[in-house]
């Protein structure tokens, strides 16, 4: 499947409700600058000895995900990136409201 690029790229995010359970409904489409996400999977050299002098094939390594993602400050987009970094806010009051983020330290949603 081709990747979106330029304009029509967007990003589809969704909480986890269970770490490690893909959320199933629930995504919003996020607007971004630019983002380097991907995973990968390097090979490792097999340590063992005992076979022969030729050495033994690699074997795969744990598969990783990282990147970064710039994104816009934004009235709409930016409480949504606030929750995925501090976890989610305190709401008080009426009109206005006061959002208070407190540090979500081990206990931060998952994406």
């Amino acid at each position: 499947m081709a990747r979106a690029q330029g304009a029509r790229a967007q990003m589809a995010l969704g909480f986890e409700t269970v770490y490690g359970t893909p959320p199933v409904s629930g995504f919003r489409l996020m607007p971004f600058a630019r983002t380097t996400l991907g995973s990968e999977q390097p090979l490792l050299e097999s340590e063992l000895l005992g076979y022969g002098r030729d050495p033994l094939a690699p074997i795969k390594d744990a598969v990783t995900a990282d990147g970064d993602v710039v994104v816009p400050i934004d009235v709409e987009a930016f409480g949504y990136w606030l929750k995925a970094a501090f976890g989610q806010p305190t709401t008080t009051g009426t009109t206005p409201k006061t959002h208070m983020f407190q540090s979500g330290n081990w206990t931060l949603p998952s994406m």
